[in-house]
């Protein structure tokens, strides 16, 4: 079975719902930068609601492992998501499970992480664009078992590029909202009934 991610929650009611729907993960984004950015007290207020067997992850980017690892005892997250320019041993710091998101092949050996991310995003940015993960990356992480499909992911295009693909997981943030951080019901809904009809 193709698992859910459902990234870039702000409010409960889009939490709840799509926890509802079958999502398996929520990502909440602490890192200021991102349009979709929840302050650490209202991720914190969210996840509480949460329930059971739903995961919590907390997105960070550039971060230090002790601010995250603070982060995450704060708000509840029980997996931490890189999505910046980290660097490996990062990990060896943190007590978590740790997905590490790429935006381009890399040298997998040294990374040894719970999941592989990916993404697709313009130079300088970092995921949460609509932007395609290249084939190339895809390819390059497949054979870890563990890959999470990203990137411009869309109701109207996971169940084809997850059957491609083949995926452990998939992601989606922008391509499930109305606008930046609120979810659109129908596509989140429509999102995940699409990915477990694959199952």
């Amino acid at each position: 079975m193709i698992r859910v991610k459902i990234c870039g929650l702000t409010r409960l009611v889009d939490a709840l719902h799509a926890a509802q729907c079958g999502a398996d993960a929520l990502g909440f984004i602490v890192w200021p930068g991102s349009k979709r950015a929840v302050t650490p007290d209202a991720a914190r207020a969210i996840i509480a609601e949460l329930p059971p067997f739903v995961t919590p992850v907390g997105v960070f980017v550039n971060e230090t492992a002790q601010a995250m690892s603070a982060l995450a005892a704060h708000c509840g997250f029980r997996m931490l998501q890189l999505s910046g320019d980290e660097k490996p041993e990062i990990t060896a710091d943190l007590a978590l499970p740790v997905i590490k998101a790429f935006r381009s092949v890399p040298d997998l050996s040294h990374w040894h992480v719970a999941g592989y991310l990916a993404d697709g995003a313009a130079d300088g940015q970092f995921g949460g664009t609509g932007a395609q993960a290249e084939d190339a990356l895809i390819a390059a992480l497949a054979p870890t078992g563990r890959l999470i499909l990203a990137g411009g992911l869309t109701p109207d295009n996971v169940a084809a590029r997850a059957s491609a693909a083949q995926p452990y997981a998939v992601d989606t943030a922008s391509g499930t909202e109305a606008s930046p951080g609120i979810k659109d019901p129908g596509k989140v809904s429509r999102f995940i009934a699409c990915v477990r009809h694959l199952s």
